[in-house]
This record gives structure tokens, sequence and C-alpha cells, in this order.
């Protein structure tokens, strides 16, 4: 294994945040492995973008909430030095008319196969010298919200698990932080007025959302050798909305 090539596997790289990310990492020099799961024309308008940045890029197709797929993934991955989860999916609705599924999907995507995916690649993030795992958590993860609770609880389990983990890898040189955004201006806040928007801005002290390549930027740090004494960490990019 080249020591100074780098490669970066991103979940959710079709999203806004996970566009931004890699874009902020092909910039730093990370080769990717971008992971998508539908939205393959969000993709093809990446790709031109990171290749611009003379990376390695190599796509990989995966439904999280179909289990198998782990094992596809492990196939399709060779050297990694970083695993970035910005794959996710909510549920705005009250707790007791969730069902099953629902819940099983948001445990299954935000927990069970980015776990699963870990415990694989451990062996090949300890050969690395800049091992990194990072989690793009959420504010819910650690207050919580009404009609977000199963969301707020698989947030708060990735902030649990990053904590943990941190400390078993500890040794090896990896680290592992979570990155709890607060309201980020993407397409998922399309689901709310614009009277209600105007209400959470009045509530942040910047008066505004977050940027995607806000979230994107720290992301960029924290795997970088810059970062190289950051673990168990959950960094707060709210504009001073939770302190």
């Amino acid at each position: 294994m080249d020591k100074e090539i780098k490669y970066a596997f991103v979940t959710g790289a079709s999203g806004e945040i996970g566009q931004a990310i890699c874009l902020s990492l092909a910039r730093a020099g990370w080769n990717l492995y971008i992971h998508y799961h539908q939205n393959k024309q969000a993709i093809e308008s990446l790709l031109p973008q990171l290749l611009a940045e003379n990376v390695d890029v190599i796509l990989i197709q995966a439904d999280f909430d179909d289990l198998a797929s782990v094992v596809a993934m492990e196939k399709q991955v060779f050297q990694i030095d970083a695993f970035v989860h910005a794959a996710g999916n909510s549920h705005y609705a009250l707790f007791q008319d969730m069902t099953d599924k629902e819940i099983t999907k948001l445990w299954n995507v935000h927990m069970l196969v980015p776990m699963q995916l870990i415990r694989i690649f451990t062996p090949k993030l300890m050969k690395s010298n800049q091992g990194r795992i990072v989690f793009i958590s959420s504010i819910w993860g650690e207050v919580g919200a009404a009609m977000e609770v199963a969301y707020s609880t698989v947030k708060g389990a990735q902030i649990a698990f990053c904590r943990a983990l941190s400390q078993e890898l500890g040794p090896s040189g990896i680290t592992v932080n979570a990155i709890a955004p607060g309201v980020v201006q993407t397409k998922m806040m399309d689901s709310f007025s614009s009277e209600e928007q105007v209400v959470l801005r009045e509530e942040i002290p910047f008066k505004r959302f977050a940027k995607p390549a806000e979230i994107a930027d720290t992301v960029e740090f924290i795997t970088s050798i810059k970062a190289s004494y950051i673990t168990g960490e959950v960094l707060r990019i709210n504009g001073g909305w939770l302190m």
C-alpha cells in the first residue's frame, strides 16, 4: 500500500452534504470511493468536478436498507484511509405512528450498515498512517426532537458509537469523531414552510442556516493530518444554536 496515496470512502455522496464533502476531500488530494443509492443523476453531475481535481473516483451503488449490499461493497474496496458516513434519511412523524419498517430503515442506514462496514474496513484502516472515521450526526442526536424521536435516537447512537470506538482504536492511531450540524440549507428544508424557516433562523444566533460546504470543510479538517490528535469528539456546526 502506498502511504502517500489516500483513499476516502464517502457514503451518501449524492446528497447535498455528501457532494460537498466529496469536493472538499478531492481538493485536499483524497482519492474517493463514492457511495450512492438512487440519485445517479447527482453523481453524474458531481463526477466531472471530482475528476478535475486529478483524483481517482470509484463509484459504489448500494441500498443501505439491504444488508446483502455490505458484501458487495467489501469486494470493491482495497485501500482505505478514511470512512465518512454522510448517508442518511429522516422521518418526520409522531413516534406512535411509525411502523417497524420505518424504524428499521432508520437504524439500518444510520447505524447497522456503517457499523458493519467499519468492522470490515478496520484492518485496512490500521494499515494507514492517517486512519479516520467520521460520522455526520445531528444536533438532534444530542438534544432530541419531538416528531423526530427515532431519527434523534439513531443520531444519538452514532455519537455514542464514535466515542466508544475512539477508545478502542486510539492505540492504532485511528481517530473517530462525529460532526453534529444544526440546520443545513438543503432540499430537506423544503418540507418546512417559509414561515417555519423564519422562526428557525431567529432561534440561531447567526440568523442563518449552515451551508453544506461548511460541514464539508469541517470533514476536510478532521480527516487531515492537522487533526491527528482529535478523537472521540462531537464537533458542533450549528451557528451557536447549541452550546
